[in-house]
């Protein structure tokens, strides 16, 4: 009966949410904000050309990388159905801004995007916990060996530097899906969209720029777009309490007991791109940007009756819980994280 009274108080939040106008369209805000990230891509590439060989075009690739997480938020927002009523608009804009602004795959992106969604922090079935250069579960710890295991015992102090390389692993992951991955819908798309991207965008720099100088800024556009969206994902999750793979938990406390938001005004809510509403994103993953601090204050107020802890901190905070629970990770100390839901259903 327990998991019943939760379900029936998320669709009274839900119901709440919807009378309150919270999940409606925000056509204004989405195409003014994607034309204008549109255009800057395209400005930043014009100064490029006209400055012509210089190493102030770092900055300018400082700035590329940023438009380009700009619009990687937009995309995960498409890829959401939160722009457009119909899905096939949302579907095509995301893969437009992944394809060709991006670089990146909709189709692979998508569906391990899903698959976190509907398990956030379910060790073997949320992708983004599986054990990399970084092990997030105590689980993946145990699977690791050798200087691997060594070396994981300091990771969280590793884990910041590492994300200036997401970049690079997201498009390696992207190459990998659109080339061999099973099952990808518009593959050709898909391909054409990346090639289109990757081909124009270096062959521009190559073009402009002396080889030397287009690597660098090839690297530095790459670092800042992989750092910036690492940046604003991974405080979202990591350091929550982290769930085996066969436990089952309701949606609605599994949804916020794995979920942390993020506190700190206007300059973080920009370059989180809304994602410091995290716990409201993964209830009402539709849910619009704008609408997410109103909604925010429906759903506090829910978890304080039902009981459900609530987790919201600075991102000073959140990224001091990430490096401690990533240290204690490596050397496989489960206890400070371990979900007392988990001891519930076990117990």
């Amino acid at each position: 009966m327990t998991g019943e009274r939760y379900v029936e108080a998320f669709h009274a939040l839900s119901a709440e949410a919807n009378e309150a106008g919270l999940m409606r369209r925000r056509y204004g805000f989405y195409w003014s904000m994607i034309l204008f990230w549109m255009l800057a891509v395209a400005a930043i590439l014009i100064v490029v050309v006209l400055l012509g060989p210089t190493w102030w075009q770092l900055l300018l690739a400082a700035l590329l990388g940023l438009a380009f997480a700009q619009l990687g938020f937009l995309g995960h927002e498409a890829a959401h159905q939160q722009i457009f009523a119909s899905a096939g608009w949302n579907e095509w804009m995301s893969r437009v801004i992944a394809g060709l602004f991006t670089g990146l795959s909709f189709g692979w992106w998508v569906n391990k995007h899903g698959r976190h969604h509907a398990n956030p922090n379910q060790d073997s079935v949320d992708p983004d916990v599986d054990a990399g250069v970084v092990s997030f579960t105590p689980e993946g710890t145990d699977r690791r060996s050798g200087v691997m295991a060594k070396v994981g015992e300091y990771q969280g102090y590793y884990f910041l530097p590492v994300l200036l390389f997401e970049g690079a692993s997201l498009h390696v992951d992207s190459f990998r899906n659109i080339l061999s991955g099973r099952n990808v819908t518009h593959r050709w798309t898909e391909i054409v969209f990346v090639g289109v991207h990757f081909v124009g965008y270096l062959a521009l720099l190559f073009i402009v720029l002396p080889p030397g100088m287009a690597i660098a800024f090839f690297a530095v556009q790459l670092a800042v777009f992989g750092f910036l969206l690492g940046g604003a994902f991974s405080p979202n999750h990591i350091g929550m309490p982290t769930v085996p793979h066969d436990v089952d938990i309701d949606f609605l406390r599994r949804q916020v007991y794995m979920s942390r938001n993020v506190r700190g005004g206007p300059v973080v809510h920009f370059f989180m791109g809304g994602l410091e509403y995290q716990i409201e994103h993964h209830l009402f993953p539709m849910a619009p940007r704008p609408n997410l601090r109103a909604l925010q204050t429906v759903v506090r107020r829910h978890c304080a009756e039902q009981g459900i802890p609530y987790t919201e901190t600075s991102l000073g905070e959140a990224f001091r819980t990430i490096i401690a629970y990533l240290n204690q990770v490596g050397l496989k100390n489960r206890d400070p994280y371990t979900c007392p839901l988990v001891r519930q259903y076990r117990g």
